[in-house]
């Protein structure tokens, strides 16, 4: 999946227009916001514990390449190999040599937004291996050639008819009717992804977490698919980036009792996975092989500087959930893997400004992301801090440009600037014509295409400051 956010706003508008979609989005928006209050109720010592994990990334991000290198020896001393990769064309290139000399046909894949990142499902294809994504989420997109929607919930957007529809036509033979109902396509999927399960030659999975301490990788799911594609297969291969190390078992615990609140509003996942290298003599069951491909792909060039609070993010997708722009226009429209709020900062610093230049302004900076997330990133600071990089190149449309130019004029000028924006409202409040609202203007249209523009009523706050300090009011 090529990265398309250049076409934010095109593909809003589609959004806005999406009977569905809005169906969806307002469904699910409920759930998950409803879920994650009543989990953080049950925990008194949430906000604490929100302030030691902000610390024990802070504290690993400043130490990140020890923590790596610690990990890196854990892995090996568990019979493992590590692969640093700089790109995604080095990433996706480690992977083609392991399926390669493994002769593997067939790969199962746990939900990874890394392998989402690198375009992994499309590069194993074109070699001939054919990528089966074993989320229930994943596979319905992936049967359907689409994106995820949402970084936990991929296919919200769809409803079970859809389901049912990407079912008839990839799985032929599977019964003398088609499965309607959604414990039917459960079974169904469950029936089809098991057959894959045991035919695959090599499990690729994402991380939560890595272990420095014990060279572990952390893998968090609710279908158990994430077990069954790291132990059945030969090869197990995690792919993650750099930031996901943390230092120690205990850490990580401090870590999940946040995530799963914020993510799904559960005390804990149904299923947390730890992976320590390949199996050893007397285990049960375990792949031949552990592999462990940490990513780069631009995030050391975040460290230390004004973008570093990003690499906390856990991808629990709270700031995602309470995203009133989200919230109207869906994930496609981000056009890549990363949406909402923590899209909007994460994306330009992987493929440039240049490319996302859209996403950071998609936001009303209601300052609900930074307040929901738990490892308390400042989202809206470093939306700021795009948007300023964005005027900085020229990047932003020559209309704005010239508006907040005159603004400043306006604005170094304070009785112009009385004038003038008196003339304004006393000009809005006519043309809303008592309705309290305008449904559209002039030089403001993208506002008024989803939204009233409210018309300024009554006096405004500078004379009322000034009649109360001529009152005497201070």
């Amino acid at each position: 999946m090529q990265p398309t956010s250049h076409a934010f706003k095109a593909e809003a508008e589609r959004g806005l227009f999406d009977a569905a979609l809005q169906r969806a989005l307002g469904k699910a928006r409920g759930t998950f916001l409803d879920r994650r209050r009543q989990a953080i109720a049950r925990l008194p010592e949430f906000e604490a514990l929100r302030e030691i994990a902000r610390g024990i990334k802070d504290h690993t991000l400043a130490n990140l390449d020890a923590y790596l290198e610690i990990f890196e020896a854990n892995v090996r001393t568990n019979g493992g190999e590590v692969h640093w990769c700089a790109n995604a064309e080095e990433a996706r290139a480690v992977v083609l040599s392991i399926c390669r000399r493994l002769g593997a046909r067939l790969v199962t894949k746990g939900k990874s937004m890394i392998a989402e990142e690198i375009g992994l499902n499309d590069f194993l294809a074109a070699h001939a291996i054919t990528p089966v994504e074993t989320d229930l989420g994943e596979y319905i997109i992936q049967l359907r050639g689409e994106p995820p929607s949402h970084i936990i919930a991929p296919a919200f957007h769809l409803n079970k008819e859809e389901w049912a529809e990407a079912f008839a036509k990839h799985h032929p033979g599977r019964g003398a009717r088609p499965r309607t109902e959604r414990k039917e396509l459960l079974d169904e999927a469950r029936e089809v992804l098991r057959e894959r399960f045991l035919a695959a030659d090599v499990g690729i999975t994402g991380a939560n977490f890595l272990i420095a301490e014990t060279g572990s990788s952390v893998i968090v799911t609710n279908e158990g698919n994430g077990d069954l594609t790291q132990t059945l297969p030969r090869a197990h291969v995690v792919l993650a980036s750099i930031e996901k190390v943390v230092p120690t078992l205990e850490d990580v615990s401090t870590i999940l009792r946040v995530l799963a609140r914020s993510a799904t509003g559960q005390d804990i996942s149904t299923y947390t996975t730890f992976s320590t290298g390949p199996r050893r003599p007397g285990d049960p069951d375990g792949p031949e092989e552990y592999h462990v491909i940490l990513l780069d792909n631009g995030r050391s060039a975040l460290v230390g500087g004004e973008f570093q609070d990003m690499l906390r993010c856990i991808r629990c997708a709270a700031c995602i959930n309470h995203c009133p722009v989200y919230g109207a226009v869906g994930g496609h429209a981000y056009g890549w893997v990363y949406s909402g709020p923590m899209g909007a900062v994460l994306t330009p610093a992987l493929i440039g400004i240049e490319r996302a230049r859209d996403l950071p302004n998609a936001s009303s900076f209601c300052g609900r992301c930074e307040a929901v997330c738990p490892m308390k990133i400042p989202l809206p600071r470093m939306m700021r801090h795009w948007r300023e990089r964005e005027f900085e190149r020229r990047l932003t449309p020559a209309a704005s440009r010239y508006g907040l130019r005159a603004w400043v004029f306006l604005a170094k000028r304070p009785a112009l600037y009385r004038l003038v924006f008196g003339l304004a409202a006393r000009l809005l409040a006519r043309l809303a014509r008592g309705r309290g609202r305008l449904r559209s203007l002039p030089l403001a249209g993208g506002w008024t295409l989803g939204r009233d523009l409210p018309a300024p009523e009554g006096r405004s706050f500078q004379d009322l400051w000034a009649a109360r300090r001529r009152a005497g009011g201070g």
